[in-house]
């Protein structure tokens, strides 16, 4: 039997399928659909994920049976994506542990409500390819919304399932993460509809999009800024053991030591990461000048670190920041983290609420006012960001003075050897692409990385690994990409293309 009838055959016993059966079918097809994000990033697998959602799609009654099917895609997809969220839970397994399992399925169910509305919306699409670009629309559509609604979580977007293709993640310079995601959602989607122009099309925009992205990459060559050596110290500690009071001498003096370690050439400027050490080190000089002793002359070391003030009223506010120290222990700078995560540093609707979120000591913390833009010396002008701020399209820069680097310091040490350490550095390197700017990514037990402007990764140290990663940094593009001056908005010329097929009606009544 030749290809093409097989595969027709298996759309229609798809579209014949109803109940338990389509909705079971629905969720293992989400689950599939992670297998193409990272780590493992096998994207031939979206074809089948997404196709077979639009043949479900296409056997549902009516939009609200849609929804139905698309909120178990949905669930799948989260679920299977996010399982690693639960090791979260077991650092302090006697308060949290009991939790994991509860909230992972509670974020699944809740996230997997977009996918449903996109299923839902393309159900109101004419059969064939209007649906299928109706899909490819609306799951890009409900990205955007889930990177902003709640505070947003645009974790797991389809763009970062190129992230082994650097040709193919060149597209976010254009029309940034979202747009990249819409451009996948067609290529995968298209093929289902059996349509051998849909297939052409789809064939076609794939091979552009990496050409185009290939040849972007062909004279690329990054130089690096004159005079600037980076040391990022990645110290290995597990998160059980980090606010461990018997502990905190011992960790600093481990980070002290792997500082001085000696280079050739020597570093610079020396970065450690998110919340480095168990001390409030405005509160403690003794502390900053053991630190100062490592700073290389005329440098700096920046340091995440927590820090707490006091209100009017004598309640204490904490802060998760990053501070520059210079080579007196004086510190210089320091940013508060705008962009705080719910649950983990913060507990939405407290006064309903009356639960402990994750972090040590169980205090909510404060945001910070906004993104910053620091002038350091013998540094060119860096944002910095704070863990999983940098997972943003469009808002890792703040309306002030354009940096010319962007320094995520983070601690991934939470989530093990999992998935999630490798997700946040994909969903980082799309962030130095749409803006055109080198990222250095400081991580405590997770993957410290240097990324040059077009998502490259220079150097890098692996999950796991306790040591030192020395580099040099990569200077920004001269000209900020499309996307980093106008963002989403480059995203309404694909729309305006594809609302025709959308709004075709459907000879059989929809």
């Amino acid at each position: 039997m030749p290809v093409a009838a097989l595969l027709a055959r298996g759309r229609d016993r798809l579209r014949g399928l109803a109940g338990w059966r389509a909705m079971l079918l629905a969720l293992a097809f989400g689950a599939a659909a992670t297998v193409a994000l990272p780590p493992l990033n096998f994207v031939p697998l979206l074809v089948v994920a997404l196709g077979g959602l639009l043949w479900l799609i296409d056997g549902a009654r009516d939009w609200r049976r849609a929804m139905v099917l698309g909120w178990c895609f949905g669930t799948g997809f989260f679920g299977a994506g996010l399982w690693w969220i639960g090791q979260a839970f077991q650092v302090d397994a006697d308060r949290f542990g009991a939790l994991a399992l509860p909230a992972i399925v509670g974020l699944s169910a809740g996230l997997a409500l977009f996918i449903a509305v996109a299923a839902g919306l393309a159900r109101l699409a004419a059969a064939g390819v209007p649906r299928a670009v109706a899909l490819a629309l609306a799951w890009a559509a409900m990205e955007w919304l889930r990177g902003h609604v709640l505070t947003g979580f645009p974790w797991n977007l389809l763009a970062s399932a190129w992230a082994p293709v650097d040709a193919m993640q060149q597209g976010a310079a254009l029309f940034g993460a979202y747009g990249l995601s819409l451009l996948t959602a067609l290529v995968a989607i298209l093929p289902a509809t059996l349509d051998r122009r849909a297939v052409a099309v789809a064939s076609v925009v794939l091979v552009v999009a990496w050409g185009g992205g290939a040849l972007r990459l062909a004279g690329a060559e990054v130089a690096m800024v004159d005079g600037v050596r980076l040391r990022l110290v990645q110290a290995g500690i597990s998160q059980r053991d980090k606010w461990r009071g018997n502990l905190a001498l011992r960790h600093l003096a481990l980070q002290l030591d792997l500082s001085r370690s000696a280079a050739d050439p020597p570093p610079t400027h020396i970065i450690w990461p998110e919340a480095a050490i168990a001390f409030f080190l405005d509160e403690r000089p003794d502390v900053r000048r053991a630190m100062a002793e490592v700073i290389p002359a005329g440098g700096l070391l920046i340091t995440g670190m927590v820090r707490r003030t006091w209100s009017e009223t004598d309640q204490v506010r904490l802060w998760n920041s990053v501070a520059a120290i210079d080579g007196t222990g004086a510190v210089t700078a320091v940013y508060d983290k705008a962009h705080l995560v719910p649950f983990g540093e913060y507990m939405p609707l407290r006064s309903v609420i009356d639960l402990d979120n994750l972090t040590q000591g169980g205090l909510d913390f404060s945001p910070g006012a906004d993104r910053a833009t620091w002038a350091l010396p013998g540094l060119p002008p860096l944002g910095p960001l704070v863990c999983y701020e940098v997972i943003f399209p469009g808002g890792v820069v703040g309306t002030g003075d354009r940096p010319a680097w962007l320094l995520n310091v983070t601690n991934d040490a939470w989530f093990g050897d999992s998935a999630g350490p490798r997700q946040h550095l994909a969903a980082a390197r799309l962030r130095s692409i749409e803006e055109g700017m080198p990222l250095v990514r400081a991580a405590g037990g997770g993957i410290s990385a240097v990324v040059d402007p077009y998502g490259r990764i220079v150097a890098s140290l692996d999950l796991g690994r306790k040591g030192v990663l020395d580099s040099g940094l990569p200077a920004a593009l001269v000209a900020a990409p499309p996307y980093a001056r106008i963002g989403d908005l480059a995203l309404i010329p694909l729309v305006v293309l594809a609302l025709p097929w959308v709004f075709r009606r459907s000879r059989t009544g929809g």
